[in-house]
């Protein structure tokens, strides 16, 4: 392969990856999928319908992603999620951070790309300071207590960080066949639990969560198996194109937020590339931007108290902390993470459901003191 191919092959690569993303912001704008909605109408209502969304689309991303890793064409080892040590108490402690701060920010990051493409000038504010938080914790200020402090707290994953790899070593499976079986029993127990109910779901969630899972299926796909290069023409080295950690990525936009603002503050020195992530980041928000237009209903909006802005900065902050901290959001763990079975996403994602819930009893209890 030519250094041109090689550079055909990325653009490819970003190009496909910015269309799946594009076509994500529609589905989440037209469905109003939202991982802090699913939980708050739970949790408040009683009204499972947004949470089946949300276990529907990680059904088909989980078994999806399993017959991939049981064909070959995948492997959940080359993922961000495959580590020797399980950074579980930062796992923990940034989900409950992200779980706070997107109660407080009136959604999640992908939420906010959403709202933002809809109008919503508060979402660009929580974006901001998700961003600068998430670049100071990844190599600024608060990187530096992370790395000495909470990320040394680890424990071994015995035979690997992914529930396949459990099933192979007690069973004596085949890796290939335990990554299917693993997915199959998993997604199954999804499938079941959002069909269990006699009252027909709409046609909308069904199509929404399905075809936002098939996304991040896709993504993959676009990412381990089109940019996979087996021998790079100048180190000689196997290498995933396009992506900011050197590894095969899907869906996620904590970091991508924080690379969006970093390349734009920085641009000038050369060194800043367009990733992965970064696409998956425009084209959720054009996507959400012209099913907003289309819907007619795209309008500005903003903030009318100061103590609004100011839970919005706040969880920002914490989104863009504990994003990083967790290694993913609500859908770089909850979707993409969730997508491997990966131990440490199961971590992030119980963290992240543990904040939000107290965020919004806390939330509650405000509303009704104030009464």
């Amino acid at each position: 392969m030519t250094l041109e191919q090689l550079q055909l092959q990325t653009y490819t690569v970003l190009g496909l990856t910015f269309l799946l993303a594009t076509a994500a912001g529609v589905l989440f704008h037209r469905s109003h999928f939202c991982t802090m909605g699913a939980i708050s109408d739970w949790v408040i209502m009683g009204d499972k319908t947004r949470a089946k969304q949300w276990g529907l689309a990680m059904a088909v991303a989980v078994l999806g992603f399993g017959l991939m890793a049981w064909r070959g064409w995948v492997s959940p080892l080359n993922t961000i999620y495959a580590s020797s040590q399980l950074m579980w108490l930062s796992l923990l402690w940034g989900g409950v951070l992200f779980g706070v701060g997107m109660v407080l920010g009136s959604g999640c990051a992908s939420k906010s790309l959403i709202r933002l493409g809809g109008g919503n000038l508060k979402s660009l504010v929580v974006l901001m300071a998700m961003g600068i938080s998430a670049l100071a914790t990844l190599r600024g200020l608060t990187a530096v207590w992370r790395v000495n402090s909470i990320d040394q707290v680890t424990v071994g994953t015995g035979p690997g960080p992914f529930v396949g790899q459990w099933l192979a070593a007690g069973t004596g499976t085949a890796l290939p066949l335990a990554w299917l079986i693993a997915a199959c029993v998993f997604s199954g127990l999804l499938f079941l639990w959002v069909f269990k109910d006699r009252q027909p779901i709409a046609r909308s969630i069904i199509v929404s969560g399905a075809g936002i899972g098939a996304i991040v299926v896709a993504l993959w796909w676009v990412s381990g198996v089109m940019g996979f290069v087996p021998e790079h023409p100048e180190t000689l080295e196997s290498v995933f194109l396009a992506t900011s950690s050197g590894r095969m990525e899907s869906m996620s936009f904590t970091a991508p937020v924080a690379y969006w603002w970093d390349a734009f503050m920085y641009f000038s020195d050369g060194s800043k590339r367009l990733t992965l992530g970064m696409a998956v980041v425009a084209g959720l928000l054009l996507g959400a931007f012209c099913s907003a237009l289309l819907q007619g209903t795209f309008r500005w909006e903003g903030f009318t108290q100061t103590s609004d802005l100011g839970m919005h900065l706040l969880g920002g902050s914490l989104m863009g902390m504990g994003g990083v901290m967790a290694m993913g959001c609500t859908v770089g763990q909850g979707l993409s993470g969730l997508s491997t079975l990966s131990l440490g996403s199961f971590i992030a994602v119980l963290g992240t459901a543990l904040g939000a819930v107290l965020a919004l009893q806390w939330q509650l209890h405000r509303a009704e003191s104030s009464l």
